[in-house]
């Protein structure tokens, strides 16, 4: 292993922001450029070692192999984690414009809402079932359902999801507003108990491994889509009508009173759902 490799792992192992997944992906990225930084010809760098060369070059070598302005700009947010871990944070400029990034599109009108339907009987893990109704019903990741604990969550007129099992490492909180909600809250006290929704003798990469599987065997596929259910359904119950990913009128046919609401609702949406920038939720409601 090159000295830039074993200091970015170290780096890595020493700033655990994030949950799981994110510091996993964070390393996977950085090992990466550590790679492509060595393939260039920058063969005795460690962590501190970052300068704009190095970023001009890994960036000279994503772009010309096509990449989606999304995925750079994935791989430029670990460049500018791992400049601000080693003081170096005036290395990226904070606006992907300037490194002649293109803004990431998320308008959509095709919805890719997903109900679970009568597939979830195929699903014969428990705890497996009872996660992807928590995702259904309050419009959660993978790995926050998977690690959910209900007797911490339910705070009776809403659930609270610790950093720890969120992507961003930041709690957030999820209101419950239909009987529903409250019918799957009920379902996983009864199977968690005082636990999650790992079971006691499984790590989470088991569980999740189990998770996946499952699904596959169900013909249960890209349940990312539950979340675009929840976002169009809460859309609906917060403004008296469909999305326009859902079939519902465009922004451009909107009356200024309606277009008040629509901004509320996407910005309510777009904390549940745990994103930062309300223009994401276009990928779930459309435009």
């Amino acid at each position: 292993m090159d000295d830039l490799t074993y200091t970015l792992q170290q780096l890595c192992r020493r700033n655990r922001d994030g949950s799981h997944n994110t510091q996993a992906d964070r390393m996977r990225s950085l090992s990466l450029a550590a790679r492509q930084l060595r393939e260039a010809g920058f063969r005795q760098m460690k962590a501190s070692s970052l300068k704009g060369k190095h970023v001009q070059a890994l960036l000279d070598r994503w772009q010309g192999e096509g990449l989606s302005s999304g995925t750079i700009k994935n791989r430029l947010s670990h460049l500018r984690w791992w400049a601000e871990k080693i003081g170096k944070a005036g290395t990226l400029p904070t606006d992907n414009t300037q490194l002649g990034v293109a803004d990431r599109r998320y308008v959509t009108n095709v919805s890719k809402a997903q109900e679970l339907g009568s597939r979830l009987d195929l699903v014969t893990d428990t705890h497996v079932r009872m996660s992807l109704q928590l995702q259904s019903a309050f419009g959660l990741r993978r790995e926050e359902a998977i690690k959910f604990q209900p007797r911490y969550a339910d705070q009776g007129d809403h659930i609270l999801l610790k950093g720890s099992w969120t992507k961003g490492g930041r709690d957030r909180s999820v209101p419950i507003t239909t009987p529903l909600q409250r019918e799957v809250l009920k379902a996983a006290h009864r199977l968690a108990g005082a636990g999650s929704l790992i079971p006691a003798q499984k790590t989470y990469i088991q569980q999740r491994n189990t998770y996946d599987g499952q699904c596959k065997a169900a013909g249960l596929s890209h349940m990312h889509g539950l979340r675009h259910h929840y976002a169009q359904s809460r859309y609906v119950a917060m403004t008296g009508w469909k999305a326009p990913a859902a079939g519902g009128i465009s922004s451009r046919e909107l009356t200024s009173v309606q277009r008040s609401q629509d901004r509320i609702a996407r910005q309510i949406i777009s904390r549940e759902l745990g994103h930062e920038r309300t223009q994401i939720t276009a990928t779930y409601l459309g435009r």
